[in-house]
């Protein structure tokens, strides 16, 4: 590891604007509108490029006064060139005791990354501010082509240095991001530092108030990666009307206009050739061939597929097939399903997850719902999980509701807000367009109902719809409750639902309400009838091994598994509910929840809990799902 202070990497950050180096105040972002959204390099499937994984150890500083974005107090002489040398530092401190060094990142501790520093230690666990990394790696010897820093996800506004010189910001701590390094590189030992600030603010998105943790750090892998000069940014295979298979695709490079591209897809004996136009797209579609097998739950077939361009390479496993709406039904290759799932947040199963999601974990979760409860649809929430997960569910044949946090309050009239919700949903969509579990694109949860709320999320619709016209739209919205009414009478009187293709709620009846569980079979749902209904969430809080069966007290397993068996009688009599993502797969963590017989930091009400103890609703709910799966 090269012993060099962070303070290099903080004198350099005196070229950036002023508004980059205001302390204690997060940097603007400028509206964005659409055509512009995600500017910087997408590298779509940049997880099967080639290039090098920066995983691994890294040191790490807290900085709760971001003073690393203001320089702290000033400068150390302009040298040109010439780098400063630790002894050069330490000098320079003899010379003047006033000048101050309070971070040395080459003596700081070491952490392993991709993690959440939440649990790196007992002190951080409640941390949320500003966090320095640093490491060096070497620079490939020969070196061609063009390179890029990329990060899956980092939580939540990041900023990122090469060899002390800033190369970019992002905003978003569950999207990737990258940024061309290819003129910064140098020969032999390079030094990555990477600042990420977690504090959420009024104009963040999500707002400063969750129901889950917000796991600060660099949650997601960090690669350098390798392309040709002129290389496949942005790829797009999919099926379409007309039983074609349609191709869209954006070069990037000297050469990316009126240049040669193939796509070919080996198993299915498919090969599509074309030329870019001059801002370097291709836009393609052939015929479906004989012997395509479409992916769906019970055979998630996946291709090899390949666009080629000069000596770049990209390259993705994808499936084939169509979801669309018809009336109240969901309909895949054609055929109506019920949506037997669970709701599921990104977090390991283990008593301290840090949010480091690999394909061993993925593959634990999501058998849970496939294998254990019998289901067919997972609700990624709330927020894009990693690529781990979803490329996980394209493999096991999972069906994915996707989100962006836009959860609760957030502030609907301030355009920066907007924009830097604009730009989220632009990056998850970018890069899960290729993933064939993806069925529904949400762009909400939860939020209350005013004018400039209406405008914000239609807005989002409408941007998903641009960026993806063959998946569904949809928010988990709440409905209005008859307060005169003897019986439980709920009304979906939101206005997005008018713009949404499944409409689905979020109900508590039984657990956040009054109800007597034996009330909640006879609840009136008043909802569309030309719609499908998904009920996006339901549950009770239950700790795993309290048991209460004499008087069903809430947080007991038996008051859970009752509750889930009078919601789904309940369920039983909506003749549009087309699915259901009951809440939650697993208890997660949520600072929020103090009760200290019950919660202790944790939300309970999942079928399993955080350790994997299967719940008694767990039962309930399984066997739902086989008589589901039978009918």
């Amino acid at each position: 590891m090269e012993r060099r202070t962070l303070l290099g990497s903080f004198v350099a950050l005196a070229a950036m604007p002023a508004t980059l180096l205001k302390a204690q105040e997060r940097p603007p972002v400028v509206p964005l509108p659409l055509a512009t959204v995600a500017t910087q390099p997408l590298l779509t499937s940049a997880d099967l490029r080639d290039g090098t994984d920066l995983s691994g150890p890294w040191h790490y500083s807290i900085d709760p006064f971001r003073s690393g974005l203001a320089g702290f107090h000033g400068e150390m002489p302009d040298r040109g060139q010439q780098r400063y040398s630790e002894a050069d530092v330490r000098r320079e401190m003899a010379a003047d005791n006033r000048v101050l060094y309070e971070v040395d990142l080459a003596h700081s501790p070491i952490t392993t990354l991709p993690s959440s520093w939440l649990t790196e230690a007992p002190e951080l666990r409640y941390y949320q501010g500003l966090m320095w990394y640093q490491r060096t790696f070497p620079a490939p010897a020969q070196r061609s082509g063009r390179y890029f820093i990329r990060l899956g996800a980092a939580n939540y506004a990041t900023y990122v240095y090469l060899n002390g010189k800033p190369i970019g910001r992002h905003e978003g701590g569950f999207t990737p991001f990258a940024f061309e390094v290819t003129q910064l590189l140098r020969d032999g030992d390079n030094q990555i530092t990477i600042g990420v600030d977690s504090q959420a603010t009024d104009t963040t998105v999500p707002p400063p108030v969750t129901d889950w943790e917000n796991y600060g750090g660099i949650t997601r892998p960090v690669q350098l990666v390798h392309t040709a000069a002129t290389y496949v940014d942005d790829a797009w295979v999919r099926l379409i009307r007309g039983n074609r298979i349609a191709v869209d695709a954006k070069l990037d490079g000297p050469d990316a206009a009126n240049r040669a591209v193939t796509l070919r897809i080996p198993e299915l004996h498919v090969t599509l050739t074309g030329r870019t136009d001059a801002q370097g797209r291709f836009r393609g579609d052939i015929a479906v061939p004989r012997g395509l097998r479409r992916w769906a739950p019970e055979m998630p077939k996946l291709y090899d597929v390949t666009l080629t361009t000069g000596d770049d390479v990209w390259r993705d496993r994808i499936g084939f097939r169509t979801i669309e709406v018809r009336g109240s039904d969901i309909v895949l290759n054609g055929r109506p399903l019920f949506l037997r799932g669970i709701s599921l947040h990104e977090e390991e199963i283990g008593t301290d997850p840090t949010r480091a999601m690999t394909p061993a974990a993925a593959r634990l979760l999501l058998g849970e719902v496939r294998d254990g409860l019998n289901g067919n649809f997972v609700r990624l929430a709330h927020y894009p999980h990693s690529e781990v997960m979803t490329r996980a569910a394209d493999e096991l044949g999972l069906i994915v509701w996707s989100e962006v946090p836009v959860y609760w309050r957030v502030a609907w009239s301030n355009p920066e807000t907007l924009a830097t919700a604009r730009n989220m949903l632009a990056e998850n969509i970018l890069r899960d367009r290729n993933r064939a579990s993806i069925a529904i694109w949400s762009v909400a949860n939860e939020t209350p109902v005013t004018p400039a709320r209406n405008s914000f999320l239609t807005t989002l619709v409408d941007d998903a719809r641009r960026l993806d016209d063959t998946r569904l739209v949809s928010a988990a919205l709440l409905v209005e409750r008859d307060r005169n009414s003897t019986h439980p009478v709920m009304t979906m009187a939101d206005p997005l639902a008018a713009k949404l293709d499944v409409l689905a709620i979020n109900t508590y009846n039984g657990w956040y309400s009054p109800d007597r569980l034996t009330d909640l079979p006879s609840s009136e749902w008043r909802v569309p009838a030309d719609k499908p209904l998904i009920f996006s969430e339901f549950g009770a809080d239950a700790k795993a091994g309290f048991h209460d069966a004499a008087h069903m007290q809430k947080f007991s397993e038996e008051y859970q598994a009752e509750y889930y068996r009078q919601t789904l009688a309940m369920a039983d009599r909506i003749p549009t509910l087309r699915g259901m993502s009951p809440w939650i797969l697993k208890d997660f963590r949520s600072p929020r929840r103090q009760n200290p017989d019950f919660q202790q930091g944790w939300n309970r009400k999942g079928l399993i809990s955080e350790t994997g103890q299967h719940k008694e609703a767990f039962g309930v709910l399984a066997d739902y799902y086989a008589r589901r799966g039978r009918r």
